[in-house]
C-alpha cells in the first residue's frame, strides 16, 4: 500500500473511531465527511441542545503535497498524536490551526 493510501486509511480510521463518541449535551450525532478525491475529511456535531441548533466541526484533515494538515482538532487528547500513535512520522504532519510562526516549537511539520 503506498503511503497516501495508508494515510486516508488512518485519517478515516481515526474519524470514524470519534464519531462513535455521543456527545453529552444535547440531542445531536456526529456525522464523517469523507473527500478521497479531494483529500478533506471532516468530523461532524449536528443537533440540538433544548431551543439551540449545534452545527460544528470537531476535526478536519486535509492532505496537501503528502501531508497531514490539521486544519481544526476540538479534541482533547490531539488527533495529531492519534495519527502518530498509527505511524504517521511527526514530520508528515502540519498543526494547521497553528500560525506557520508557532509550528517551528511543536514536533511536527512547519509546512
Amino acid at each position: 500500500m503506498d503511503m497516501l493510501a495508508l494515510y486516508r486509511q488512518n485519517i478515516e480510521q481515526i474519524l470514524t473511531h470519534y464519531s462513535q463518541f455521543k456527545p453529552i449535551v444535547g440531542d445531536t450525532e456526529r456525522f464523517v465527511s469523507f473527500d478521497r478525491t479531494r483529500d478533506h475529511y471532516h468530523l461532524f456535531t449536528i443537533g440540538w441542545n433544548k431551543h439551540q441548533r449545534i452545527y460544528g466541526c470537531l476535526i478536519h484533515i486535509d492532505i496537501r503535497d503528502g501531508k497531514l494538515w490539521i486544519q481544526y482538532d476540538g479534541t482533547e487528547n490531539g488527533v495529531a498524536n492519534d495519527l502518530v500513535a498509527l505511524g504517521v512520522p511527526p514530520e508528515d504532519i502540519v498543526l494547521a490551526f497553528q500560525s506557520a510562526y508557532m509550528r517551528q516549537y511543536s514536533e511536527f511539520a512547519i509546512d
